[in-house]
């Protein structure tokens, strides 16, 4: 493989990934300016968005995992030129989401009489928790098939749509909170909750932005995807709910093993427990840089399966491999050498500033291992090997980096007990057992892919 090779394809997965990078980081905006114009109406108000929110992410992420099968289908079919097959999977997984989306609504509404008297939280805390729930499921059906048709462009190749799609988004969101925040243009004053109501006209918004572009589309006319609506097809919608289940898990066991962290801290001190969570949010507005281009490597290695052209598919993985680590040194150096002015973005508290600045050291060593690891999951995704990830990143999340993080942040069954720090131990080691796994399951398939043993387009690797 050549230097020239190398600039190629790295050339044309930075193409598909800066636009869904972008989305990435304006999703996180949106969320941003929930929490900010919530808190200036009081700290009840911000509490209750940033509870809310923690309770609806992991639900609405465990749907966008199921939905993320797509983008590999529809990637592997675009490169086979089986355009009619496009369409037919693209309304049945529609139909997943628009069915498990219905479902929270029901569940919502069934639980909500029986959880919200047990909980002891403060009344107005609990009230407007449960009203911005309450809001904000509304908005669920709208996201899913939202999530539905980016997954249906980005697996042709087309990731700008979702780029100016979450710019209109965000654009409609901030007038949006103001209006229900504080009541404005006739508008009921519902503080915090309002963030809810505003979310769901965004998710709906979004929907029907997609909507427009997908129908008018001269560049989608090819798949005729609205010649395709059907009822649903149980064999069809079993195929991607085994492609798509284990990627739901895998991202709900990521970001629940983050939420246990935070909880497992608590008792250890505010300081500690901030400094924590400066290194962690940091740490996650970087992961959406290999995230987006995990995404594009899951497109690109799609579509060379599809084309039946494993050589590019085994470049394409090698490459990005490469672009991760080149960009994770720029990175990691850029963490170590601003750690402190990174603090400082956050708090004005010297003593917090301190022992952030001391993790952002293992959040810089964190970024090595989570780049392999996530652009690995893309590669095997682009492969339709999604059980394989669901194996590793459990294995690996929980059994060895929840594990260890423990034994060394709250015991001195090892060494003195290091608090958070012993919890980005458990992380790295945690990240590079996934790393190790996924790339070698990676080398696997290849050699499975190179022999011509693979399933075919239209089912997954087992």
């Amino acid at each position: 493989m050549t230097l020239d090779k190398f600039f190629t394809d790295t050339k044309d997965l930075m193409k598909l990934a800066y636009p869904i990078l972008i989305a990435q980081l304006i999703q996180n905006l949106m969320s941003f300016a929930d929490t900010v114009m919530a808190g200036r109406v009081s700290a009840t108000d911000m509490a209750a968005v940033a509870v809310a929110s923690s309770i609806w992410l992991p639900i609405i992420l465990t749907i966008y995992g199921v939905v993320m099968a797509l983008s590999a289908i529809v990637s592997q079919y675009a490169g086979s030129k089986r355009f009619n097959a496009i369409a037919k999977s693209t309304v049945q997984t529609a139909w997943i989401a628009l069915i498990l989306s219905l479902l929270i609504i029901i569940v919502f509404y069934a639980i909500t009489p029986y959880l919200e008297p047990k909980l002891a939280l403060e009344p107005k805390l609990k009230e407007l928790m449960f009203d911005y729930l309450g809001y904000i499921v509304w908005g669920g059906p709208g996201y899913c098939l939202y999530i539905v048709l980016r997954n249906y462009t980005e697996g042709l190749s087309f990731t700008k749509p979702t780029m100016v799609i979450s710019i209109i988004g965000l654009i409609i969101n901030i007038p949006a909170n103001y209006i229900f925040i504080y009541g404005e243009f006739g508008a009921p004053e519902l503080g915090g909750a309002g963030c809810g109501i505003a979310t769901a006209i965004v998710y709906w918004a979004m929907f029907l932005g997609m909507l427009a572009y997908v129908y008018w589309s001269k560049k989608l006319a090819h798949i005729n995807l609205f010649k395709g609506l059907s009822w649903p097809d149980f064999n069809e919608i079993t195929t991607i709910l085994k492609l798509g289940v284990p990627i739901a898990l895998s991202l709900l066991f990521e970001v629940s093993l983050f939420s246990v962290v935070a909880i497992i801290l608590a008792p250890l001190g505010s300081e500690i427990v901030a400094s924590h969570q400066i290194a962690i949010n940091f740490s996650g507005m970087l992961f959406m840089i290999p995230l987006s281009i995990a995404m594009a490597v899951t497109i690109k290695v799609g579509f060379a399966v599809g084309e039946d052209n494993q050589q590019q598919a085994k470049d394409i993985c090698t490459n990005s491999m490469i672009l991760g680590f080149i960009i994770a040194i720029c990175t990691a150096t850029i963490t170590i050498v601003f750690r402190e002015q990174i603090a400082l973005i956050y708090t004005n508290d010297q003593s917090v500033i301190n022992l952030a600045a001391q993790l952002m050291f293992l959040a810089a060593l964190f970024q090595f291992s989570d780049f392999i690891q996530v652009i690995s999951a893309g590669a095997l995704r682009g492969y339709k090997d999604t059980k394989s990830i669901l194996y590793i990143t459990f294995v690996s999340y929980w059994l060895v980096g929840l594990s260890l993080g423990v034994i060394l942040g709250i015991t001195d069954w090892i060494v003195p007990r290091l608090g958070a720090a012993g919890f980005w131990i458990g992380f790295i080691s945690g990240l590079t057992t996934a790393a190790i796994f996924l790339a070698w399951r990676l080398k696997v398939i290849q050699r499975r892919a190179k022999a011509g043993i693979l399933p075919k387009a239209s089912e997954p690797v087992l």
